[in-house]
Order: structure tokens, then C-alpha cells, then sequence
């Protein structure tokens, strides 16, 4: 059971773009009221999938991050696999929704 890591610019070539396994990054700021909204689904997300890695960037203090993915608004979504950005989605989602993103990206629980 991994949990949602925070990070940063400085962060992101190595936690996400050098992952070894597929990555979702959840960008979002304290100020978004639908980014607290998400905020259980990305934790519920963390702790189910196995084989995912979690991570959270707060979008006004990474700027190059956000500039790099092409994030217009928050909350988004970002699916990375290989170091490629595979699928994105911005505003707020639901359960499912995001389920379904999920499972078309990554090979199903043995």
C-alpha cells in the first residue's frame, strides 16, 4: 500500500518522467475547491492499485512542471507510462471515471 507523494520541480524528471513503473500525477492547489474534492479518490487510488506510484504537484510553486505538461486547469490528471504522458484529464472526475482511466492503462491485479 504506497501513499501519495508530494513533488516538486525539482522532483518530477526523477520521480515521474525516470519512473520505472506507471506513474499518476494528480496537479492541484489549495485553493481549488474540486481538488478537495478529488484529493479521497487520488488517496483511495494510491492504496489500491498495486504496481502505481501516486504523486501530487501543488501547481503554483512548479510552474515548470505545469508549463511541461500543458496544464491549463486544476485539478488535472496526468497518466505517465515510459516517461510519456499516455492520457490527461482536467477539472474534476469521478470515481469511476478515474477507475476507468486507470484500467486502461495498467495491466489488471494478479
Amino acid at each position: 500500500m504506497s501513499s501519495v507523494v508530494q513533488i516538486t520541480d525539482t522532483d518530477f524528471e526523477k520521480e515521474v518522467i525516470q519512473a520505472s513503473e506507471p506513474v499518476l500525477v494528480y496537479f492541484w492547489a489549495p485553493w481549488c475547491g474540486p481538488c478537495r474534492l478529488m484529493a479521497p479518490t487520488i488517496d483511495w487510488a494510491s492504496s489500491t492499485y498495486d504496481g502505481l506510484k501516486v504523486v501530487k504537484l501543488e501547481v503554483d510553486p512548479n510552474p515548470e512542471s505545469v508549463a511541461k505538461c500543458n496544464v491549463q486547469g486544476v485539478p488535472a490528471i496526468l497518466m505517465f507510462k515510459g516517461g510519456k504522458s499516455v492520457e490527461s484529464v482536467e477539472g474534476a472526475v469521478s470515481k469511476q471515471r478515474l477507475i476507468d482511466l486507470l484500467d486502461a492503462h495498467l495491466s489488471p491485479a494478479a
